[in-house]
């Protein structure tokens, strides 16, 4: 009797400790999130560089300890059919500089995911040669749809890599709507994508794939969209935040069909309105007379030498160093280096938040099938990146995530939480979600460490 007394006692004792323990614990789970969300304070810039095209399974597939290609015995399981051959492909190591993928818009999206199988990209790649007809000289017609199951690794993209060594990369990072380029860019600045009448928020509804046709070298004579919904400059142009939303001139592809294989050029730049860069006709931005806020890339590099960056800025590349098939894979990824060493070796860098992404998918193989969250998304996996002197050092990060972390990030540090919610912003619209409320969705915040000191640049070499 004697000894089951005592082992009760030690039985009570022990659930009391625990408990303790379990409070202690608690407490200080809180305490680090208090000073997660207190930390945001140090950044004072945030930069959104968003690259063209790639999935996450084509650029980091192979990562150590990332959510990538599965296999058994090095092997991939996967074995994606070819409809040529009547046979399957299995991914494989890709060295080649110059890919070419697949189609891209949310027809290709549902036939790439099939349900659920993962196994559409190469008879997707296949079909949308067939567009090829009419432009046979494009250079993305030359492909045979194989190359949309290859992946590269650190023998191509060692800078990607090696960004992933050093900062965050994030496994689960979903394009917001399953599509292309233009929706994704209406996404990375305004968390939807629709078809307005006119300039009144209340016309506009909602569109996954055709928010409007641009005017381009095919249809000149169509009328611009209207993008009258609300989008996040409006946001900080009230509360005071700058912002700037850099261009590279040159070209950007002409993919009016999303589907379509061959990227005909036209040209781009800071005043001329295209699926990189929407914000022009956004009638917040003109009515707020922001339009010079769309600059050249060249006064990005100017303000990241000078540490007058704004608050908030986005860049959109030109059609040479996108990463958008036919462009080389190192030509994106030195210019990509440019811009982060620019930042990196700028009086701006100890406050500064990197968010380094791809648009879409580009028609290239990934083996994860996305969550729903709405009518419009998510849509396939990209490769994305975290580069901080705050950020966690060679941290993967598995949250659920999307572009709509971004805004949501970005109202976290610079508008208290303040969201794009029609019932709250002061300028309702008729959007299907407030995305930044998604419950799938994480916090950006987990992939900071405040309590360290910031951490030198990581200068590297732009070519290969």
């Amino acid at each position: 009797m004697r000894k089951k007394t005592r082992w009760l006692t030690m039985l009570r004792a022990l659930a009391v400790l625990g408990l303790v323990l379990g409070l202690a614990g608690g407490a200080a789970g809180r305490t680090h999130e208090a000073e997660q969300r207190s930390g945001l304070a140090k950044i004072q810039h945030i930069v959104i560089i968003m690259q063209e095209n790639r999935s996450f399974d084509h650029y980091f597939g192979t990562y150590p300890g990332a959510d990538g290609i599965p296999r058994r015995h090095g092997v991939p399981l996967a074995c994606v059919p070819n409809l040529l051959t009547r046979t399957c492909v299995r991914p494989f190591h890709d060295s080649r500089d110059l890919n070419y993928g697949g189609p891209h818009g949310a027809a290709a999206a549902v036939a790439d995911i099939d349900g659920g199988r993962m196994d559409g990209f190469i008879t997707q790649a296949q079909r949308g040669l067939n567009t090829c007809s009419t432009d046979p000289l494009d250079p993305a017609c030359a492909g045979s749809g194989i190359d949309s199951v290859g992946y590269h690794d650190r023998r191509e993209i060692p800078n990607y890599w090696a960004y992933a060594d050093n900062f965050v990369l994030q496994d689960h990072m979903f394009e917001p709507n399953s599509s292309w380029s233009l929706p994704e860019h209406l996404f990375m600045v305004s968390e939807w994508s629709a078809l307005c009448a006119d300039d009144d928020p209340a016309s506009c509804v909602n569109a996954l794939d055709a928010p409007g046709r641009m005017p381009d070298p095919k249809h000149p004579n169509l009328p611009p969209p209207h993008y009258a919904w609300t989008d996040l400059t409006w946001l900080l142009h009230r509360a005071n935040v700058s912002w700037a939303y850099y261009v590279f001139a040159g070209a950007q592809p002409d993919t009016a069909d999303p589907d379509e294989m061959a990227t005909p050029k036209r040209p781009q730049s800071a005043t001329t309105p295209g699926i990189w860069n929407p914000l022009p006709f956004f009638a917040t931005v003109r009515a707020d007379g922001e339009l010079h806020n769309i600059k050249d890339l060249t006064q990005f590099f100017r303000a990241a030498h000078d540490g007058t960056l704004p608050a908030v800025s986005w860049i959109c590349p030109n059609s040479r160093v996108s990463e958008h098939p036919p462009s080389l894979v190192s030509a994106g990824q030195a210019y990509v280096t440019r811009l982060i060493n620019a930042i990196m070796q700028g009086p701006n860098w100890d406050s500064t938040a990197i968010f380094l992404a791809w648009d879409d998918w580009g028609g290239f193989y990934d083996h994860v099938s996305p969550p729903r969250v709405d009518e419009n998304g998510y849509g396939l996996r990209v490769p994305a990146l975290v580069i901080s002197p705050y950020a966690r050092r060679g941290f993967i990060d598995h949250q659920t995530l999307s572009f709509d972390a971004y805004v949501k990030f970005i109202e976290d540090v610079f508008l208290g939480g303040e969201r794009l919610d029609p019932a709250t912003d002061g300028r309702p619209d008729p959007r299907p979600t407030v995305r930044e409320n998604a419950r799938q969705l994480g916090d950006l915040a987990r992939d900071f460490d405040f309590r360290q000191a910031p951490r030198p640049p990581l200068v590297l070499e732009p070519e290969r």
